[in-house]
């Protein structure tokens, strides 16, 4: 979250509680872009996300094959951050893959984030409160306090999808994005840092003029269970 308040997020029909709402005196209506043409269900009566050579865990393509054959995406594009795996996918709203890239992610354990916790300073948030929040999210990009374009995940607890941050050296985000093991990408506040390339040439173009989903996969229990997601496979042999 490194404090990345939120102001100046562009609504794009997106409810907000009413304190919120008034935060935003200066926000713009963007219309939806047209949905584009969903994958086409195959012999078995299902649809699938396309992944491509990408590589990713079980889970993931679990839940990417969920929301397309689901339609859980409502028609917007989509992405998955793997906490476990700290990485992040980003598809266009039919399931196609975009492209995938390591993440940073909250220094905490857990996929709650404690009450109020957007509204605090950084000296008043411990370790142990600095988590990255599972769940499904409506993203919309918008301004932090710095000015700085970010793609808001969790408005209310202040969680975004941004350019990692490498004013803190000590912090070395740059070497642990380019780690090739994800137990070194525990350091942020709560937000989800990306490659600045990543953020600029994928997240950005994805995410312009509408709004999308984010999911955020539980580490502590099975993403099936937080997002009552079916086996797209099994529903497919149940179809046959």
């Amino acid at each position: 979250m490194e404090k990345l308040y939120r102001i100046g997020i562009i609504v794009l029909g997106l409810v907000l509680l009413p304190h919120h709402a008034a935060a935003l005196n200066d926000a713009v209506a963007v219309p939806l872009p047209l949905a584009q043409a969903p994958q086409p269900r195959n012999a078995s009566g299902i649809k699938r996300a396309v992944f491509a050579r990408a590589v990713a865990s079980r889970e993931v393509r679990h839940i990417a094959d969920w929301v397309v054959d689901s339609g859980d995406n409502a028609g917007l594009p989509f992405a998955i951050v793997d906490k476990t795996g700290a990485r992040v996918f980003v598809f266009e709203a039919s399931g196609r893959m975009l492209d995938t890239a390591p993440a940073l992610l909250g220094l905490a354990r857990g996929d709650e984030s404690v009450p109020g916790i957007g509204d605090r300073e950084y000296v008043d948030i411990p370790p142990k409160d600095r988590t990255t929040p599972a769940g499904r999210f409506v993203a919309a990009l918008g301004s932090s306090t710095r000015g700085e374009d970010v793609l808001w995940v969790d408005y209310e607890g202040a969680v975004s999808l941004h350019r990692v941050v490498t004013n803190k050296p000590k912090d070395r985000r740059l070497e642990r994005l380019a780690s090739p093991s994800p137990r070194d990408n525990r350091i942020s506040y709560g937000c989800i840092n990306v490659p600045a390339r990543f953020y600029e040439d994928v997240v950005v173009p994805a995410f312009t003029a509408t709004q999308g989903i984010v999911y955020v996969l539980p580490e502590t229990r099975p993403a099936s269970e937080l997002f009552g997601a079916y086996d797209v496979e099994e529903r497919g042999r149940r179809h046959r």
